[in-house]
């Protein structure tokens, strides 16, 4: 980490958007472990999205809202981050958090890098463009250790993918919209609000009649989810109005790691020779990302 704080500054944004990335990352793992674990998934995502509109209900007196041009950015975000929320449910359901996790995550980075270099004309090294493509590789040799998926793995494989997209559109969505807002905190408290009122109305489709059996489930530990969820993504937010699009979303990625130990540690699942060099290989791509 003093390795990559120290060589960020131009690449990344500064050493403190290093640390508050990592520290969202961490957060991050935390919370889609907690998702993955939970014997209800609809509800425990349910009640995190009740936990970003209750939490985001205050912030919207407390901080500016957004400037009129970043409305747009802000409507598109919560649709994208509500599908992306259920997306989470349906590669967890049916997939191991080792494989699905991973694969969401690593998805994600390269589309964001292609779009920051190819239309919106950032400047990437050939040292960063590297970087970025090994710490994608090395995310999907995570989640392919294994071998490829079975059959009946195809699903989680799918939904994983579809995931991984919708974090790559709402990444940019939310880089391009909080640079116009003129407010991260009051970006982020409509946003969320949005999201959370998608999250609980959806539910309440799925489960209608049975939707108030989703209050049975362990509410404090998906409130509190639902909190470090938010905590998260707002401090991604705060490090994209301060660093590129591209060395945030790739830095970010590092989650996976983190991940990858709580699917040991937490859950049992293996972590071989060729997952030890596959993370071995991310921290070596996110080196080049923040090499001057």
């Amino acid at each position: 980490m003093t390795l990559v704080a120290a060589a960020a500054p131009s690449a990344i944004g500064g050493a403190a958007v290093v640390a508050v990335v990592l520290g969202s990352a961490l957060l991050h793992a935390s919370w889609n472990a907690l998702t993955h674990s939970a014997r209800d998934r609809v509800a425990t995502m349910t009640l995190m999205g009740l936990a970003y509109a209750v939490c985001a209900l205050p912030l919207l007196w407390l901080a500016p809202a957004p400037a009129r041009a970043a409305w747009p950015f802000v409507a598109a975000s919560i649709v994208l981050e509500t599908a992306y929320s259920y997306g989470l449910v349906l590669a967890y359901r049916y997939g191991d958090f080792s494989r699905t996790y991973p694969l969401a995550r690593g998805t994600s980075p390269l589309l964001v890098a292609l779009f920051a270099t190819l239309v919106l004309g950032q400047h990437a090294s050939l040292a960063q463009l590297l970087g970025i493509g090994v710490v994608c590789a090395g995310l999907l040799i995570l989640s392919f250790a294994e071998g490829l998926p079975r059959r009946e793995d195809r699903a989680a494989v799918c939904a994983a993918i579809a995931t991984g997209c919708t974090i790559a559109a709402y990444t940019i969505i939310d880089g391009l919209g909080v640079r116009r807002s003129g407010s991260v905190l009051g970006y982020a408290a409509w946003t969320f609000l949005g999201e959370g009122a998608g999250i609980v109305l959806i539910a309440l489709a799925l489960r209608r009649a049975r939707f108030p059996e989703i209050f049975r489930a362990n509410v404090p530990r998906s409130l509190l989810g639902g909190v470090v969820a938010m905590t998260a993504y707002s401090l991604v937010l705060w490090a994209q109005t301060r660093g590129t699009l591209a060395g945030v979303a790739t830095l970010r990625e590092t989650s996976i790691l983190i991940g990858c130990l709580i699917g040991t540690l937490l859950f049992r699942e293996r972590f071989g020779r060729t997952r030890l060099l596959a993370s071995l290989g991310v921290v070596t791509g996110i080196l080049l990302i923040a090499h001057t």
